[in-house]
């Protein structure tokens, strides 16, 4: 559902969102339009303070008469504020919607200049609400792009839901140091966060205006219906209107400054017949805005009231009609209301060419994905023959065999040989067996198992009854010498083919550590399949260095001071946080000591991106030799500052689940690294379905992280929750031991359809958390969630 919101959002805005640049950027040029043009035209709508009295109505209307002799004479202005000039309206000529407006010296009547920008001011509103189309399809546009505009605010709220919802830093605030595509999304994203509130207001006053079913129905709400129009009384476009008869405002006046003595503002509507009354529109100086009009009727021969309707007594709905243009404008808040709006529609622009950034640069990696895809495509030569594909299949679990994998197929396409590539996760023994040649780069998890990925093909694979004399075989087995079961699902795969009747290509090639030697071997395996000469395979399964980042060493803090047990540290190290991580990710750390020809340490992470560090949890390991190559010297032998080289790696076999799901986090010791970027992910996303199994040496001294995950208990986080410590005389045991004793638990929670994770020693607590939950559960369902990605481990 979200990638259809975000696909949606996008085509919106590279669309009617180009069009929004345009009003955006009119409307920051409206926002102080008055202001502009006082400053543009001085002395014109304001002069000088006299000490003269200021000319009544009756003057001003007899002024313009004499210098506009042949106009009718429709309005007057005034402004109780010492210096503002008499805003004279003239009547319409034939055909035209608006009339000509003169402006009179307050103190001796003269004709003032012309307002000069003005028209260029009525061209930038023309534009912003009609697009310059005529009038009713403009409005219709207009509107059309209000509705889209609040559907980019909502939507793009939506999509940057941060997990931490009552943070109000993760919602107004980013990392300014971020630099490319998580500068210019941050940007994005947290400016129109800000600018929400006053987005939603234009677009709530735009559709307004421009629908007029939206605005009768609005106006029926507010008590506020507009009477219909009389077509029959339409007067004919051209006609001229009847001149009317001199009328004296001195009495009208003077009953209007009587009955509102505390007038800041009044608009005289003169009637084109001398006896009809005098319509007056006028502001009081206490007025909450400028369109909080009060209105009354004068008899413009006897001076007397006629009605007389204070914008106080006015039904609610009334009142809250008139506060939209002065929101929509800014108005409404002064000079301060007017600032936010100018800048929220500045914005605008700046939403549309960030937007076209970021969509610029989606189709450029999409671009440069499809190339390499054709590349690798291209690279079949014409007479290859592609009715005899060699299968290249990997079991993969932090991508290691998978670079390998594709290493190796794009040097056979090469050739000339056509591979088709697939992960184990989803091969079959029968899908297997379509293939006369196979290639298999199998990576090995904890002691000799499959990667999680691979482990349904392996339960297929030995129970399938198939026969595969047909095919050829070759195993790239990697592994570390550290274990007891050094590539031990390699192994496992290479006797189980033979068994079933296949031949293999090459013996099977054992890789430690990505040992270059054993990937040469690998390499020349790889040229028997090749026909002629071939140039040498160079293939690697290490990193490229520009994939390290240089991070620094900001924090180390013992974790279990007196424990029997080696030293816990956490490790804090500070550095650009970019587009962050995942739950559950991986790190490669270089010892800082070494050369490059020591391989890197890989650790669990313990933090999320939202914590702006990469946190560890290191066991400082001793042995004969001193301190261990990379825990050594992050625990004890690097300085605070001193530089540290990171390559992030994605998980994805230990990544998070869905925030609805519950979770079970099962682990000991080191093993807190990951189970606790998991759970700050989960407080952070507001999941509480949420289960800590988690096991030491004593409380004493190994009560590791005790107050954070207090806190989450405390604040309803971790409903379940069970800390065992097998030296204390209490709480003797382990975690598989508490499983056991919860044994009815598990299993509600998992058929409640909980994803269970497992992080720490892979000695001891991972086999016996294996063999409980198999004892809990079967072992027919516990593989089950292995293949439905509900059991997931990152064990060591």
């Amino acid at each position: 559902m979200k990638k259809l919101w975000f696909q949606l959002h996008w085509f919106v805005g590279i669309t009617a969102g180009t069009v929004l640049m345009v009003i955006g950027l009119t409307g920051a040029i409206l926002a102080f339009r008055e202001q502009i043009l006082d400053a543009l035209n001085p002395g014109v709508r304001n002069v000088a303070v006299q000490s003269a009295p200021v000319l009544t109505p009756q003057q001003f209307m007899l002024a313009a008469q004499q210098v506009k002799p042949h106009e009718r004479v429709t309005s007057i202005i005034l402004y109780d504020t010492p210096g503002s000039s008499a805003r004279i309206g003239l009547a319409p000529a034939p055909g035209e919607r608006k009339g000509e407006t003169i402006y009179l010296n307050p103190y001796t009547g003269a004709l003032l200049p012309e307002l000069a920008y003005e028209g260029f001011f009525e061209w930038t509103e023309q534009l912003h609400r009609f697009l310059l189309l005529p009038r009713d399809p403009g409005k219709m546009v207009a509107g059309v792009l209000a509705f889209c505009l609040m559907g980019l605010a909502l939507t793009g709220i939506y999509l940057r839901w941060p997990r931490r919802v009552w943070d109000w830093r993760t919602w107004l605030t980013f990392d300014v140091r971020m630099k490319g595509r998580s500068f210019l999304w941050g940007l994005h994203s947290v400016v129109g966060t800000w600018v929400m509130v006053v987005f939603m207001v234009f677009t709530l006053s735009g559709v307004y205006w421009a629908f007029d079913p939206i605005r009768d129905m609005a106006d029926g709400w507010m008590g506020t219906l507009r009477p219909p129009r009389d077509a029959g009384a339409t007067k004919p476009k051209g006609a001229k209107p009847p001149k009317a008869e001199p009328a004296d405002l001195t009495q009208s006046w003077a009953t209007f400054q009587q009955t509102a003595p505390n007038w800041q503002m009044a608009f005289l509507r003169l009637p084109e017949r001398a006896s009809a009354p005098l319509q007056i529109l006028w502001v009081a100086k206490d007025a909450p805005h400028v369109r909080a009009r009060s209105s009354m009727s004068i008899n413009l021969q006897s001076g007397a009231l006629l009605k007389n309707e204070l914008y106080a007594d006015k039904p609610l709905g009334a009142r809250f009609q008139s506060t939209i243009y002065p929101l929509h404008l800014g108005t409404y808040f002064g000079v301060v209301g007017q600032l936010i709006v100018f800048i929220a529609a500045l914005a605008l622009p700046g939403f549309g060419i960030t937007g076209w950034m970021l969509y610029l640069n989606r189709r450029k990696q999409k671009r440069i994905a499809r190339a390499e895809r054709a590349q690798f495509a291209a690279s079949v030569p014409a007479g290859a023959a592609h009715d005899d594909p060699v299968l290249m299949a990997y079991a993969s679990q932090t991508g290691q065999a998978e670079r390998l994998a594709l290493q190796s197929a794009a040097a056979l396409q090469k050739a000339g040989v056509a591979v088709h590539v697939q992960s184990l996760e989803k091969l079959t023994p029968p899908q297997l067996g379509q293939y006369r040649r196979a290639l298999f780069v199998a990576s090995s998890f904890g002691e000799g198992e499959p990667p999680d990925s691979a482990r349904r093909f392996s339960r297929l694979l030995h129970a399938a009854k198939a026969e595969l004399q047909h095919m050829q075989y070759a195993v790239l087995a990697l592994g570390d010498r550290n274990y007891v079961q050094f590539c031990g699902f390699g192994r496992t795969l290479d006797q189980r083919l033979a068994f079933m009747g296949a031949q293999p290509l090459h013996p099977i090639i054992e890789v430690d550590n990505g040992d270059a030697g054993a990937l040469t071997r690998w390499g020349h395996a790889l040229r028997g399949l090749m026909e002629g000469e071939t140039a040498d395979i160079t293939l690697s399964a290490a990193a490229d260095d520009s994939d390290y980042a240089s991070w620094r060493l900001d924090g180390r803090t013992l974790l279990n001071p007196g424990s029997v047990g080696f030293p816990l540290y956490e490790v804090t190290l500070g550095g650009e946080i970019g587009a962050g991580w995942r739950p559950g990710a991986l790190v490669d750390i270089w010892p800082g000591h070494y050369g490059p020809d020591v391989a890197p340490r890989r650790y669990s992470l313990a933090s999320v991106p939202a914590d702006g560090s990469l946190q560890l949890i290191v066991r400082q390991v001793r042995n004969e030799e001193g301190l261990g190559l990379a825990s050594g010297w992050l625990t004890d032998q690097a300085a605070l500052g001193d530089e540290v080289r990171v390559r992030l790696i994605a998980n994805p076999s230990f990544d998070a689940c869905a925030a609805e799901a519950p979770a079970l986090y099962i682990g000991n010791g080191s093993g807190i690294a990951g189970l606790r970027s998991h759970l700050r992910a989960r407080v952070l996303d507001g999941a509480r379905r949420n289960w800590l199994v988690f096991g030491e040496r004593q409380r004493e001294h190994d009560a590791i992280c005790a107050q954070e995950i207090e806190g989450w208990r405390a604040q309803g986080f971790l409903p379940e929750l069970d800390l065992v410590y097998s030296r204390d005389v209490t709480g003797g045991g382990y975690v598989q031991d508490c499983l056991r004793d919860r044994a009815d638990t598990v299993r509600a929670w998992v058929n409640d359809g909980a994803i269970i994770y497992v992080c720490g020693s892979l000695q001891g607590m991972a086999g016996g958390v294996d063999d409980a939950l198999a004892d809990i559960l079967g072992r027919a369902q516990l593989e089950q969630l292995a293949e439905e990605g509900r059991y997931r481990r990152d064990v060591y």
